[in-house]
């Protein structure tokens, strides 16, 4: 009797976290617009949503009561409250069926999201997006325009201990530029990005 043919190893998720206003949003769109064989996870948000964004695409907006009930029948990965306002979530059912399909899958979420999917999904890969120093990371969320400034003061100090967290992490990546932060990354998920630098 010859042996079975081994079974095709799952695809992996990877976690990407950062200090707020680092540019995952920037590096995972990159990643999802540059690399097919990447999934991005598309979280649930109770925010509004900002100019721009499209539903379903950027984010899953959802009332505070439809979160509620997605956290009550276990339908999220992971969810936090971020900045002291709204809650964000990975929802599972969507990762699941990422996995199932073989895709490769990337979650773009904060440092609480990324510490219950250590705990939840151990064997997934942890990416600590740094920024080139902390005064870029000021320039960016300044720059950017849509937090109020006590909105910006509130995620600067936030920052300060989201940084701290970066031993938590399996690799570092520092987004000096998106196209080759999002090179690295994809490296780091298995994958052989053709135009890396």
């Amino acid at each position: 009797m010859s042996p079975a043919a081994p079974r095709p190893a799952r695809p992996s998720v990877t976690v990407l976290a950062g200090p707020t206003a680092v540019g995952k949003g920037t590096v995972s769109t990159y990643v999802r617009d540059h690399y097919p064989q990447v999934w991005l996870s598309v979280s649930a948000t109770t925010r509004a949503p900002r100019p721009g964004e499209v539903e379903g695409v950027h984010y899953y907006f959802v009332t505070d009561e439809q979160f509620d009930e997605m956290v009550r029948e276990g339908r999220m990965l992971e969810w936090a409250v971020v900045h002291n306002s709204h809650r964000y979530g990975t929802l599972r059912p969507t990762v699941e069926r990422a996995l199932d399909a073989g895709r490769s899958v990337l979650l773009e979420i904060d440092l609480q999201g990324a510490r219950q999917i250590r705990e939840t999904m151990p064997e997934a890969t942890f990416v600590f997006l740094a920024p080139p120093s902390w005064d870029e990371m000021v320039a960016r969320l300044v720059g950017r325009g849509t937090e109020t400034p006590e909105e910006q003061r509130r995620r600067l100090e936030t920052a300060k201990l989201e940084l701290a967290a970066e031993p938590e992490f399996d690799h570092t990546v520092v987004n000096d530029r998106v196209e080759r932060a999002a090179a690295e990354l994809v490296q780091l998920m298995g994958g052989h990005p053709e135009h890396a630098s």
